[in-house]
């Protein structure tokens, strides 16, 4: 079991090289995605740019977490997916730079995904979704095929935005 106590400890690096810690997000809601350019569930990056234009003033954060484990559908450099994502679907909510999500090289943040919420949290495919709650402790995971826009999705990213965050 990881000794992490919420997403606050873990850090990714940005699609564009800087370091990112999710403890940036504290008090936000935050749905993490799995993302590929390649993949026939890419047009999600529509329903996600939205969704993140429709509910970041009430504290959502979508961060993108691309990653070319299924079926090699995200073959870019970290430039050429930043360049399709922001030309074919206007994408400026934060991304990652290219990570496992799965497997013995997966990134911590998802090990410890699924050692709280269980499989549910363990992506089967690109835009799998994890939603972390203002406490920074994940709420709940949704398949790929479930729409960003999808009203489970939105319920549940509404309710973790309305729960008070805990004490820091």
């Amino acid at each position: 079991m990881s000794d992490k106590g919420s997403a606050y400890d873990f850090t990714f690096t940005t699609i564009d090289g800087k370091p990112l810690p999710l403890s940036t997000f504290k008090g936000k809601a935050i749905l993490v995605v799995n993302t590929a350019s390649k993949c026939g569930l890419t047009p999600q990056y529509e329903g996600l740019q939205s969704l993140y234009a429709d509910m970041k003033a009430e504290g959502l954060v979508v961060l993108g977490v691309p990653c070319n484990q299924f079926a090699g559908q995200e073959p870019g450099t970290e430039a050429e997916i930043q360049e399709f994502c922001q030309t074919n679907f206007d994408v400026d909510f934060p991304m990652t730079a290219k990570v496992d999500v799965k497997g013995e090289g997966a990134h911590p943040f998802y090990v410890w995904a699924r050692e709280r919420l269980g499989d549910e949290a363990e992506p089967v495919w690109n835009f799998h979704k994890i939603l972390i709650g203002k406490d920074g402790q994940p709420v709940k995971a949704f398949g790929p095929r479930t729409e960003p826009r999808d009203d489970m999705v939105k319920d549940a990213i509404g309710a973790a935005l309305r729960s008070s965050a805990a004490a820091f």
